[in-house]
């Protein structure tokens, strides 16, 4: 379901939205927040509620690692995309789950027109980094219907 409007989209984002992520603010184009599901000193895997203002996405990247390792999309609010290097990109929606390969080039983010909210795993492996590459520029990203 799609939510432009703010009070509505946070009743349904039970995970809730967190701080902003100022952090990675440089590799994405608009707001995200992050809000820790599990403390990361604590806890073997990453995992984390992500919120995306509309138009909201990162930038290309890939979670590379020697063995094991990438990433799972569990989307839990809005409506969002997701593009693998090569491929269409994907219509997320609540309930949508996209498993990302590690070394793999992909981008995910809000639609223009919706909030959007993923939990994001980190699957563990051997070697993990992530690498930040190019921004998915405007004129592409509006083309998307």
């Amino acid at each position: 379901m799609k939510y432009m409007n703010k009070e509505e989209f946070d009743k349904a984002n039970m995970f809730g939205q967190g701080d902003a992520n100022d952090a990675y603010a440089k590799y994405f184009i608009g707001d995200s927040f992050l809000n820790f599901l599990v403390n990361p000193k604590e806890s073997p895997i990453f995992l984390a509620n992500v919120t995306f203002e509309p138009a909201c996405r990162n930038n290309w990247h890939k979670h590379n690692s020697k063995s094991g390792g990438g990433q799972i999309l569990i989307c839990t609010a809005g409506e969002g995309w997701y593009q693998q290097e090569g491929q269409a990109p994907v219509s997320l929606k609540e309930g949508s789950i996209v498993v990302i390969p590690a070394n793999t080039k992909h981008w995910h983010g809000a639609k223009a027109d919706s909030w959007f909210s993923h939990i994001s795993v980190e699957v563990p492996g051997e070697e993990t980094s992530n690498e930040w590459l190019e921004p998915v520029d405007d004129e592409y990203f509006n083309k998307l219907a």
